[in-house]
């Protein structure tokens, strides 16, 4: 049974939370541009009035929408036994809230707020960092490298849609054996790259140099 709805338009037991949970859902399902003041009204059978008097205008619950989806997945629990093991859970949350909710990211990135997106899940790696022993210019020394690493893996992933393809590039752009290569080395590089492994391989290389 739906919720009853007062004569103001305001849905009864509807609060804050509610309204930014919808536009998440909204946001996730049809994408950014779904997201206006009238299409949440209706998703919530609200009246546009009410959008606005519990989140403000549409840039208060953009903000709002990025940052809970960032508490979302900083609460997700840190794995591992081991310092090292701890610091890799935390640095793949940064690659985690980018891409398992694309249309939030990309709506913080058009919005300018990917610094809210991702301010909870930065704290949690360097709590992580702090409890594996490091401090002061050694903790921000792997803290950069580890955001920089995973900044340019999602940026390479984030565009591999609309990046160029071994099937798309020019016959004479692709390696070949004619380049002294062998075939299993040019068939692998074909490939399509699998950037959430290349990643787990580069981020323990750099957690190895940096944690002890």
């Amino acid at each position: 049974m739906s919720k009853a709805v007062t004569n103001t338009g305001r849905r009864a037991g509807l609060d804050r939370d509610d309204m930014v949970a919808a536009a998440i859902a909204l946001v996730e399902a049809e994408g950014v541009d779904a997201l206006t003041m009238r299409r949440l009204a209706g998703a919530l059978g609200v009246t546009t009035n009410t959008v606005y008097w519990h989140v403000g205008n549409r840039d208060e619950l953009i903000l709002e929408i990025i940052r809970a989806n960032a508490e979302r997945v900083a609460a997700v629990p840190i794995d591992g036994a081991t310092p090292r093991e701890r610091v890799f859970s935390a640095a793949r949350h940064l690659w985690d809230i980018a891409m398992q909710n694309r249309a939030v990211t990309s709506l913080a990135h058009q919005t300018g707020n990917a610094a809210a997106q991702v301010h909870p899940v930065e704290v949690t790696l360097a709590r992580e960092l702090e409890a594996a022993g490091l401090r002061g210019d050694d903790l921000a020394r792997a803290q950069r490298a580890i955001q920089i690493t995973v900044g340019g893996f999602l940026l390479s992933a984030l565009r591999r849609d609309a990046a160029e393809t071994a099937a798309t590039r020019p016959r004479a752009q692709m390696l070949s054996t004619d380049d002294g290569l062998e075939p299993e080395t040019v068939e692998a590089l074909a490939a399509p790259p699998d950037y959430e492994a290349v990643l787990d391989d580069t981020l323990r290389t750099i957690i190895a140099r940096h944690v002890p």
